[in-house]
């Protein structure tokens, strides 16, 4: 929606009127956007019902019930449980998704009748005037009216790093940030017409978009359904054109393609990402994209900066120490704090300690850069003064020396210097007389050192990137005892040779004075080395770094630019949330493996047992209910339970070799055990109605003992929670086999001691089998890892290196 012509003449310094807000709401011109940040319940029904497993299991539930028994329907119920879980899990995550977006949102400053308000961007109207200072997010598109030094990073919509500098008139597009320095524009380019329909909407999206777990997933489905093809179709075949009864074929049938089916592998994986959005959003993290939780399982390597990340915001002046006598330094200080209608932390802590303001009047500013590293104000004839880093400012000597000996008790220095000329002038302030040095104290948040002792427990690298003096980083990441500490890196004098800084980067652990496109540079850096980087930080310049990492973390304090370029945001700006969410990232990752293990090696013994069956032009040993008992205690219940269990295993690449490795040769021998229980005791095409349910009571003794040491297997090493899950498995399935009543209702017979024993032989010796492919599986993964451990002949042995895959000796799976 584009600005009408009589809005021009809006008054640039108080914003429009309360009524010409009302009108221009009531007109329907206001910033709402079309696009929605998550499917309607509607959608998320229909979706979820609607479903390719659903229809598959509707169609054989109707052929099941025109039979007429209907207890071997029971495996239609879960057409509803499937769909039921699936929709209630996507709702919750819904609702926390869209109650933490509105609270993790940018909200531009208005200026109305005079006076300045942060408002929802959705709430911004036709021709309001929105104030810009650094860090702020720029939500609607419009001209510059007024601009102070502004510098916009447009980035994110151009791919070009540097920023640009914005004059009157000029135009500053949604989707870009402020770096440096002040202004107002106006909006005249609202709602879908803007680039922020665009880019911002897709900032707290539901999305299941793609990823290594799911393209794993896609890929077994895939195989599989080459396989269901020639069984489903011999299955057909072999039942229907037999001489069985016309209801008992159709049983035999629908029982056969029932089991092939993965119902549950998709739906699990759906819910334990949701839950795991839904217990992260209690922790106040917000997680702008499903997959990163599965991203942040692969994490190896986390990049912190140190304000806001280790230490807090806030800062307190501790001291200012004079170099040139005779200069007015508090009234400075004061000024230049009066000065910055938008301060740094820096600043505001100068701010609080010299409240009076001296009445210097401002002819020109330089707002603060992270390139710079300095920021600072012409008062006329009181002079042009700069503040910032000490030992950028500073030339070698005796006050840089004792700038550094200050700055290495964890303290931040900034230089209170008198510059030859105007600070906005072309060829710069020219040569900076030294006037005092100011010392500003930083408090370490008091869960940094539990933070990183999470992370060196779990074998993450921790790499402290600042742009604060490189030994004043070091000092205080020695407080927190983080290794490394003591041979802190001063970015300027990094190589620029790619192989060089990649090595280096990952030999050391603190860095200091790095600007924004080295921070990003870093990132990929790591990157070519294998790791899998995330990024924390909260300010304007680690807007590149946190885009071009694995997941970037932005603090909810943070820059609004931060926070809209993150795959998660810590609403609470605690880093103590992020282990809970790197924590919550493997536990949904390794459960998914876990119970893929248990859903395709059924669908591996389902899919072999019907071409065994139909090879041999025998009828099929189970009923429909049988199957559906198997599903319940071998596979649906334990692999629910296990996906939302705790596991700290660190992901690994091979996700689909790894399941296969374990469902291939566990589907092949339950399925061969079975049909040969089967036809121990089958006794021909004459045999009575009682021969049958002895037959296929014998092969599902076999088939489910198999079957629950399987799922032992799955859940090693054991814990008290799992012998109980797994022991209440074996306990219910005695039930059924001794039961009477169940005996009846299931159609079991196990009273022919002869038959169970030779169950049990075949079961035991399927057992056996199964244990030796475990083994040998567990080798192979060794092996794999061993030679991962290896990597690339241009990859150094550092001790990075032999940290990042120690997880190997401390799996949950027991691999190492």
């Amino acid at each position: 929606m584009a600005i009408d012509q009589p809005a021009l003449l809006t008054d640039a310094s108080r914003g429009l009127t309360s009524e010409e807000v009302a009108q221009r709401v009531a007109a329907g011109q206001t910033n709402t956007v079309s696009t929605k940040t998550s499917r309607t319940t509607g959608e998320i029904i229909r979706a979820n019902v609607f479903t390719r497993i659903n229809a598959i299991y509707g169609v054989l539930f109707v052929l099941i019930l025109s039979t007429g028994y209907f207890i071997d329907g029971l495996f239609g119920g879960l057409i509803i449980v499937n769909s039921a879980v699936g929709i209630i899990q996507e709702l919750r995550a819904k609702r926390t998704l869209e109650r933490l977006a509105i609270v993790g949102q940018a909200k531009p400053t208005v200026r109305r009748d005079g006076q300045s308000a942060e408002i929802a961007p959705e709430d911004v109207v036709l021709g309001d005037l929105v104030e810009l200072g650094p860090g702020d997010k720029i939500v609607v598109d419009g001209p510059a009216l007024t601009a102070d030094a502004l510098e916009v990073d447009e980035s994110l919509l151009t791919g070009e790093s540097d920023p640009v500098v914005k004059q009157p008139g000029d135009k500053v597009l949604s989707g870009s940030f402020v770096v440096a320095g002040s202004g107002t524009y106006r909006a005249d380019i609202i709602g879908d017409e803007s680039y922020a329909a665009k880019l911002a909407a897709e900032a707290s999206k539901f999305t299941l978009v793609k990823s290594e777990l799911r393209q794993g997933i896609d890929k077994i489905l895939k195989f599989i359904t080459y396989l269901l093809i020639p069984a489903g179709a011999l299955t057909i075949y072999n039942q229907l054109a037999g001489d069985q009864a016309w209801p008992d074929a159709l049983r035999g049938m629908v029982a056969a393609l029932v089991p092939m089916v993965p119902e549950g592998l998709v739906l699990m994986t759906s819910v334990a990402l949701a839950v795991g959005v839904i217990r992260l959003g209690k922790r106040q993290c917000l997680v702008q994209e499903l997959p990163a939780i599965e991203g942040l399982a692969r994490v190896d390597v986390v990049c912190a900066d140190k304000t806001g990340t280790l230490t807090e915001n806030a800062m307190r002046l501790s001291d200012v120490r004079e170099i040139t006598p005779g200069h007015p330094v508090d009234d400075a200080l004061a000024a230049l704090a009066a000065a910055d209608p938008r301060p740094n932390a820096s600043l505001q802590a100068i701010a609080e300690a010299y409240r009076t303001d001296p009445g210097w009047r401002v002819s020109t500013t330089m707002p603060f850069s992270s390139a710079r590293k300095w920021s600072g104000a012409s008062f006329g004839g009181d002079g042009d003064w700069v503040l910032g880093a000490a030992d950028v400012l500073l030339p070698e000597g005796e006050h840089r020396a004792e700038a550094e000996k200050i700055g290495s008790r964890g303290l931040r220095v900034l230089l209170l210097g008198r510059a030859e000329r105007a600070v906005d002038a072309a060829e710069g302030p020219g040569d900076i007389e030294p006037v005092a040095l100011v010392v500003l104290e930083q408090k370490v948040r008091p869960d940094a050192k539990d933070t990183l002792d999470f992370f060196a427990h779990q074998n993450v690298a921790v790499k402290v990137i600042s742009g604060d003096n490189a030994i004043s980083v070091g000092a205080v990441a020695g407080t927190l005892d983080l290794p490394g500490a003591d041979k802190p890196v001063d970015a300027r004098k990094l190589p620029d040779d790619a192989e060089k800084l990649a090595d280096t980067v990952e030999d050391r652990a603190v860095f200091g004075r790095v600007t924004p496109l080295q921070k990003r540079a870093m990132v990929g850096a790591l990157q070519s080395k294998g790791h899998t980087v995330a990024m924390t930080g909260d300010g304007v310049n680690d807007v590149l770094a946190l885009k071009d990492a694995d997941i970037g973390v932005a603090m909810g304090a943070g820059s609004p630019a931060a926070r809209a370029v993150a795959q998660i945001v810590l609403l609470d700006d605690k880093f103590a949330t992020l282990p809970h969410v790197v924590a919550e990232g493997r536990r949904v990752i390794g459960n998914i493996e876990r119970v893929s293990n248990l859903f395709l090696t059924k669908t591996v013994y389902s899919v072999l047992l019907a071409l065994m069956v139909g090879i041999a032009q025998v009828p099929f040993p189970f009923l429909p209910r049988h199957i559906t008992i198997t599903a319940w205690f071998t596979i649906g219940l334990p692999a629910f339970v296990l996906s939302l269990a705790p596991n700290n295993e660190r992901a690994r690449t091979g996700f689909v070799g790894r399941v296969m490795r374990m469902a291939v040769p566990a589907g092949l021998v339950i399925a061969t055990a079975t049909f040969v229980s089967y036809l121990l005791v089958y006794k021909g095409s004459g045999q009575s109605e009682l021969d049958k349910i002895q037959a296929g009571t014998t092969a599902l003794i076999t088939l489910i003992t198999i079957a629950l040491w399987v799922l032992g297997i799955v859940a090693r090493p054991y814990r008290w929670w799992k012998i109980l899950l797994i022991g209440g498995m074996v306990v219910l399935t005695l039930a059924l086999f001794l039961i009477p009543f169940t005996q009846k209702f299931f159609a079991l017979d196990p009273s022919v001691s002869a038959y169970t024993l030779s169950a049990f032989a075949c079961a035991g010796v399927g057992i056996v089998l199964v244990e030796i492919a475990w083994w040998a599986g567990r080798y192979l993964v060794k092996r794999q890892d061993a030679s991962s451990l290896a990597g690339p002949a241009s990859w150094p042995c550092t001790e990075a290196k032999c940290r990042r895959f120690m997880w190997c000796r401390t799996t949950e799976s027991g691999l190492g």
